[in-house]
C-alpha cells in the first residue's frame, strides 16, 4: 500500500470500492483497494458482463455518512448525471474504468458501483396530489 519511495510528508489517500445490486460474476473490481498520493489521478477498474442493459450509478461513502451519488452512465459510458467534477467514466469493451483527477485526502472513502435494469415493468409518469385526505385542494394553480 505504501511504497518506501514515496515521502512520509506526502498526504497519500485509500479508494476502497464495493459493488452493489449485482452478482459477482457481472462487476468484478481489478483491485479492491487503490492507494495513491495527493494530486495524482486514480482509477477504479471494473471487468464487466455485457450480458443484460444496466445503468450504472457510482457513490461514495465517507466514514460515518450517507452515500452521496458521484455520477451515473449507461453501459456505453454516456454520462447521465454527473453530480461531482473531476469524474472521468471510460468504457473499453468489457472495462469501465471510473477516474478522479486530481484526487485529494478528502477522496478518501468507500466508493460503490451499483447496477439498475433500464427496462422496467413501470413506465407511467408520476404526479403528485394536490388533494388533501378531506378532498380540499392544497394547492391551488392558475
Amino acid at each position: 500500500m505504501f511504497n518506501s519511495n514515496d515521502s512520509l510528508t506526502s498526504p497519500h489517500l485509500i479508494l476502497s470500492s464495493h459493488l452493489s445490486g449485482v452478482g459477482c460474476e457481472d462487476l468484478t473490481p481489478s483491485k479492491d483497494e487503490e492507494s495513491s498520493v495527493e494530486g495524482s489521478t486514480v482509477t477504479l477498474t471494473y471487468t464487466y458482463s455485457k450480458g443484460a442493459a444496466n445503468y450504472f450509478f457510482w457513490y461514495r461513502q465517507h466514514p460515518g455518512k450517507a452515500p452521496e451519488l458521484l455520477i451515473s452512465h449507461s453501459p456505453s459510458g454516456e454520462v447521465g448525471e454527473e453530480k461531482t467534477p473531476g469524474l472521468k467514466i471510460q468504457v473499453e469493451g468489457e472495462e469501465i474504468k471510473m477516474s478522479i483527477s486530481s484526487a485529494a485526502v478528502s477522496d478518501s472513502a468507500v466508493y460503490y458501483c451499483a447496477l439498475q435494469p433500464t427496462v422496467t415493468g413501470n413506465s407511467k409518469t408520476l404526479y403528485k396530489n394536490l388533494w388533501s385526505k378531506d378532498n380540499r385542494i392544497l394547492h391551488n394553480i392558475h
